[in-house]
C-alpha cells in the first residue's frame, strides 16, 4: 500500500535546477558537537543547487540514547568512504561533498570552499533528469564528458524534515529538525557512459517515512568513489 504522499505527486517532475553539490552529513543524536551541523544542512538544502542530505549513524548509540533515524548502512557507508580516500578518519559531524571532499559538518566556510572547489564541482559532469508517474520513478541519465567512464545509479528515499526530542544521552532535553533523512538505499542499474533510460517501480519510495528522493550516480571501485551526477525528487 502507497503512503498518502505519493498520490499527492502526480506526474510532478523534479527541480531543473542542476545540481552542483551533494552533501551528505553523517551525524548522531547521540553527539553533543552535531546539532551546529545539522542547522547548517538546514540552511544548505534551501539552496536549489545543493543536494543536503543526513545520514545517521549507529556508532554512539552505546552513550545512552539509541539514534531513531540511524542506520547500520550509513555507517558503514562513512567507513567505506575513509577507506577509499586512505585516511580512515570516521566522525560526527563529518560531511562528505560529491563523494570526495570530507571536512567538519559544522564548519561551515571549509564545507562552502569545497562546494565551490572547481575540482569537487567539476565531479558532477553527467546531467540527470528524474521525474514521477503514477506507477513509476523515471529517470534519464546523459553521456559522460569523456570516453571509460562507468557508475552505479541509486535511489533514495528521504524524509525532507524530522523533528526528533532527544530524551537522553549528551544531547539530552533538545529537539532537533533534520533535513532530508535518507531512509534507504536502492540500487537502480549500472551505467556505461552512454545516455541511459532507467524505470523504477513506484514502490521503491514506500520506504519508512519517506516522503521524496534522490537519485545519485556514483563511480564505485570496491567502495564509493566520486559522484558523477544527481537528481532530486519533489519538494526538496
Amino acid at each position: 500500500m502507497f503512503p498518502a504522499w505519493l498520490g499527492l505527486l502526480g506526474a510532478a517532475r523534479a527541480e531543473d535546477v542542476p545540481p552542483r553539490a551533494v552533501v551528505e552529513l553523517f551525524t548522531s543524536q547521540g553527539c553533543s558537537a552535531c546539532p551546529p551541523a545539522d542547522r547548517l544542512v538546514n540552511e544548505l538544502a534551501r539552496d536549489p543547487g545543493v543536494i543536503a542530505l543526513t545520514l545517521p549513524v549507529t556508532y554512539w548509540d552505546y552513550l545512552g540514547w539509541k539514534d531513531t533515524l540511524a542506520s547500520t548502512s550509513f555507517t558503514a557507508r562513512q567507513r567505506a568512504y575513509a577507506s577509499m580516500r586512505g585516511d580512515r578518519q570516521v566522525f560526527t559531524p563529518q560531511a562528505v561533498v560529491n563523494g570526495a571532499a570530507t571536512v567538519v559538518g559544522s564548519d561551515r566556510a571549509a564545507l562552502e570552499r569545497s562546494i565551490r572547489d572547481p575540482g569537487t564541482a567539476a565531479s558532477l559532469p553527467v546531467p540527470i533528469r528524474s521525474e514521477v508517474d503514477p506507477d513509476r520513478i523515471v529517470i534519464d541519465v546523459g553521456p559522460a564528458p569523456e570516453a571509460g567512464r562507468t557508475a552505479e545509479l541509486w535511489l533514495l528515499p528521504v524524509a525532507r524534515a524530522r523533528e526528533v526530542a532527544i530524551g537522553r544521552g549528551e544531547n539530552r532535553g533538545r529537539t532537533v529538525t533534520y533535513r532530508n533523512v535518507v531512509r534507504g538505499m536502492h540500487h537502480v542499474g549500472s551505467w556505461r557512459g552512454a545516455p541511459a533510460h532507467y524505470e523504477v517501480p513506484r514502490t521503491a519510495l514506500a520506504e519508512a517515512d519517506a516522503d521524496s528522493y534522490v537519485v545519485v550516480l556514483q563511480a564505485e571501485n570496491n567502495g564509493p568513489g566520486r559522484i558523477l551526477g544527481a537528481a532530486k525528487g519533489p519538494g526538496l
